[in-house]
């Protein structure tokens, strides 16, 4: 079997004819229609094996977190989710790989809406890059320089998860259960928060994705406003999994602020907005955007938190 037989056998079915596909997959490039009162969003994430998921992860769980970690990025964006391409890089021609890695990548695609326009299969490490493409009205797209001192920090969902995750099972080939099930879930099918950022569009003036971990991506805020922020440690989110598995508070707090992979959005909301942000969707307010340069995690006694890392670094 073949590239292009490949192809036609898995991923035939994600490129469906839609509102602004022109031409799809089976030319050189695929031609896409842009409404005059929006804009297009790009955002193109590759994920290496043994760097970016453990080798031993299911290919539908590889298949669903390629789609999902770049409609993260599109979610900060508050935009909607429309095109994606693929491009895979596989060791060997495995038919039952790229079965179960199709399986989950189209679970996500029709959960979100968006049709497969183009990509490319070669030879090589175990690689998978994918770019996809949204839609969001003119000039109104979020970004991570708006954030005001006094702005409100918040996050969606919760935090640490998928850190604890990755550090408790790493390459295990065990299936957990119960408790376990619930934090590993969060590892290798996070949920890209699209509602939520098309829901605060017009509420938040600043948003990120949370993939490197909270202090760093919220660090990145900061440098882009010329702005801090002072957070509560306690506000911080834990889930009832991360909690029961991870009893340790210095521990879990470690997850909760340096962990990555979470992929729950970071915003700033203006005070006056938090309000009704908080009747869109569920949010928890962590702290605030402060004057002073730097982000800082204050504890309950007024002493600041400190870890040798605030986040993930590729090359570090």
């Amino acid at each position: 079997m073949g590239e292009f037989e490949l192809i036609r056998r898995h991923f035939a079915e994600l490129a469906p004819d839609g509102d602004g596909i022109v031409l799809g997959i089976g030319d050189d490039a695929a031609i896409l229609d842009v409404p005059p009162d929006r804009q297009l969003v790009v955002t193109a994430d590759t994920l290496v094996a043994g760097r970016h998921f453990p080798e031993r992860t299911a290919a539908a769980d590889v298949g669903w977190k390629s789609l999902a970690v770049n409609l993260s990025d599109l979610a900060a964006m508050g935009a909607d989710a429309c095109w994606v391409t693929l491009a895979l890089s596989l060791p060997t021609l495995d038919d039952a790989w790229v079965a179960g890695f199709s399986e989950g990548f189209a679970e996500l695609a029709r959960l979100s809406g968006v049709a497969l326009v183009g990509g490319d299969i070669t030879c090589g490490p175990l690689t998978i890059s994918v770019t996809a493409m949204g839609l969001v009205p003119r000039a109104r797209a979020l970004r991570r320089s708006g954030a005001k001192s006094g702005d409100w920090v918040v996050v969606t969902g919760t935090l640490g998860d998928a850190a604890a995750a990755l550090a408790r099972f790493g390459q295990a080939r065990s299936v957990p259960i119960g408790t376990e099930a619930e934090l590993r879930r969060r590892l290798e099918r996070p949920v890209p928060r699209l509602d939520e950022g098309r829901g605060l569009l017009d509420l938040a003036s600043a948003a990120i994705d949370i993939s490197d971990g909270l202090l760093a991506d919220l660090g990145h805020i900061c440098t882009a406003s010329g702005t801090g922020a002072d957070l509560e440690a306690a506000r911080l989110p834990a889930s009832p999994a991360l909690s029961v598995l991870v009893p340790d508070p210095m521990a879990r707090l470690r997850y909760q602020a340096t962990g990555g992979d979470d992929y729950e959005l970071c915003l700033c909301i203006p005070d006056e907005r938090l309000v009704l942000a908080m009747h869109v969707c569920a949010l928890t307010p962590i702290g605030r955007i402060s004057q002073t340069p730097g982000v800082r995690l204050h504890a309950l006694d007024g002493t600041l938190h400190s870890f040798e890392n605030n986040g993930f670094d590729h090359f570090a």
